[in-house]
């Protein structure tokens, strides 16, 4: 038992820094047709998939979702727009919030707004709902544990932040003000709009916003081991 929990407390261990992957792009528009290229290109789509997927079984549990879903759930309830292109929608005003700012899109931004809308509402519809509470929470922890996972993967491409995370180090660039701060304000702004326009709060919710920067932290680590071995 002793041994089972040192494995995982070795293996499961958070990085306090992004690792430099074999994948990891020199700029962010490193494209082309080389064989690293193209392996670059998955990892990205990949990551950007499996975080949508994540965030769609926080939808389908319908315990509270997280704060931009929670917006993108009001939008698509006062509108035409389902949840996934209210996402896209969502995503595509705040990268316009970026030229004041003067921040630069990469490949990686533009996939971010695609793939995620799309996983998310491909999730919606390929998830079967259910009604039993224990399912549902497991369906929140794997939702954060994918979403995790995704961000790690996506982010260590080195193709660009999307559009929140470079909103967020965009207003910290031009304020000063603390990163933390400023992600924290743009959450509870997204949040608060999303409660207005009718959008899922709950355990969901409050219980992403307490694990996801840790269950991003080890999916990090994740990857650090396992591309140094």
């Amino acid at each position: 038992m002793q041994s089972i929990i040192l494995w995982f407390k070795h293996h499961l261990k958070p990085n306090r820094s992004i690792p430099i992957t074999p994948w990891r792009a020199s700029s962010t528009w490193d494209l082309g047709l080389a064989k690293e290229d193209i392996e670059r290109f998955f990892i990205l789509i990949f990551g950007l998939t499996i975080f949508g997927l994540g965030e769609s079984l926080l939808v389908i549990a319908s315990l509270g979702n997280s704060p931009w879903v929670v917006l993108a759930e009001g939008i698509s309830k006062n509108s035409p727009f389902n949840i996934g292109q209210a996402t896209f929608l969502t995503s595509l005003v705040v990268l316009l919030l970026w030229i004041p700012l003067k921040q630069r899109p990469g490949f990686g931004t533009v996939m971010n707004m695609i793939f995620i809308a799309a996983a998310i509402e491909l999730g919606i519809s390929i998830f079967p709902k259910t009604e039993n509470l224990i399912f549902n929470l497991i369906y929140i922890f794997l939702g954060i544990g994918l979403v995790g996972t995704g961000s790690a993967l996506y982010i260590t491409c080195g193709l660009g932040t999307g559009p929140r995370d470079g909103l967020m180090t965009g207003l910290h660039y031009k304020t000063g003000i603390r990163v933390g701060r400023v992600r924290l304000g743009i959450e509870l702004l997204a949040l608060t709009a999303g409660v207005l326009l009718g959008g899922t709060v709950g355990i969901g919710t409050a219980l992403f916003a307490l694990l996801i920067g840790q269950s991003v932290a080890v999916s990090l680590g994740v990857v650090a081991r396992l591309t140094s071995e």
